[in-house]
């Protein structure tokens, strides 16, 4: 495939203002923190509804339910976990400082999913020859291995050089977000096939919809959030 300079300008310009507005809802502040995601989950409720409807027009309410499993407790978890002691007021209740706002752990998330994709594309295209599987062809295990085992080495020194956590912990948590992250690419994929769409939507030029962006972080941020309230 010839080179398309008009395409990679787009797709650069985009990829540069998307992760701008990352980094600035994460980091600015609480507030900002919350919109982001009240804005990503809304824009994945949008696409959802659109691909289901694709999908079966006459029974699409019936997967409303598994829009809440899919989209809005991913999202919940995620939010929870930048309150670093949240959990003592689930489990033992009345911690002053409980909603103080931490955006250590969804940037190690968002991180770990971001390393995973880049270098899974790069092995995979320097060494990739198996498919990893049918829904989407372009993926091969040797790109997802050298991707999970890459994003592993990278986000657990990272991670473990930032003080916050233990080695382990970064160990485990960019581990659950390069299988799981994977694993969530591969379901939204599956779900584009059946309502056979290309993207899911179109507010990224050049790359797709929120569902398109975000597959990863909300089957990531289920195992992630598990490990989190239960094990850290």
């Amino acid at each position: 495939m010839a080179f398309d300079s008009k395409t990679f300008k787009t797709r650069a310009v985009t990829a540069t203002v998307f992760v701008i507005i990352m980094l600035a809802g994460l980091l600015w502040n609480v507030w900002s923190f919350i919109i982001l995601f009240a804005i990503i989950h809304f824009g994945c409720w949008y696409e959802f509804i659109r691909l289901i409807k694709k999908i079966n027009s006459s029974t699409w309410r019936y997967f409303l339910p598994l829009g809440l499993l899919y989209i809005t407790l991913p999202i919940l978890l995620l939010i929870m976990c930048g309150f670093p002691y949240v959990d003592l007021i689930i489990f033992h209740q009345g911690y002053a400082n409980a909603w103080n706002y931490s955006p250590v752990l969804p940037c190690g998330i968002i991180f770990s999913i971001w390393v995973n994709d880049t270098m899974a594309y790069i092995v995979g295209s320097l060494i990739g020859k198996t498919p990893l599987s049918k829904i989407s062809p372009k993926k091969t295990w040797e790109g997802t291995m050298g991707g999970t085992i890459l994003c592993i080495l990278v986000i657990s020194l990272i991670g473990n050089a930032s003080g916050y956590y233990t080695f382990k912990d970064w160990v485990i948590i960019a581990a659950c977000c390069a299988v799981f992250g994977t694993l969530g690419d591969l379901l939204e994929s599956k779900l584009k096939r059946m309502a056979n769409v290309k993207d899911s939507g179109a507010f990224m030029p050049g790359h797709g919809g929120f569902l398109d962006r975000f597959d990863s972080l909300l089957t990531a941020s289920v195992a992630v959030g598990f490990y989190y309230f239960f094990f850290m």
